[in-house]
């Protein structure tokens, strides 16, 4: 079950459960999409991997209990802010290889 962790773990903007500007990576850290395209260049400084838009989870209860009501998203905070220039180093000789080559 998805987190949907509350903010981005750089700039802290919220990311209710339904943002569409929100990123995950598959460890499902958290970003917002101005984060991942300006500052991460799509390479997760936790992982290297790349980012992808978070799904939403309904919020009404269209079917067997799978909504918000039932598995609400997560209210803790992870707010780690990126160093840019350690990034810039990390992500240089893997932001040019595909994520799902990576």
């Amino acid at each position: 079950m998805l987190e949907l962790r509350p903010t981005c773990e750089h700039c802290n903007k919220a990311l209710p459960p339904h943002a569409p500007e929100a990123r995950i990576c598959s460890y499902e850290c958290t970003f917002c999409a101005a984060c991942v395209e300006g500052v991460l260049e799509n390479v997760c400084p936790n992982c290297g991997g790349g980012f992808v838009p978070r799904p939403v989870r309904p919020a009404r209860n269209w079917k067997g209990d799978n909504y918000l009501g039932r598995d609400p998203a997560r209210t803790e905070v992870k707010h780690r802010p990126v160093d840019p220039a350690a990034h810039a180093a990390f992500a240089a000789p893997i932001r040019a290889i595909a994520p799902q080559d990576r």
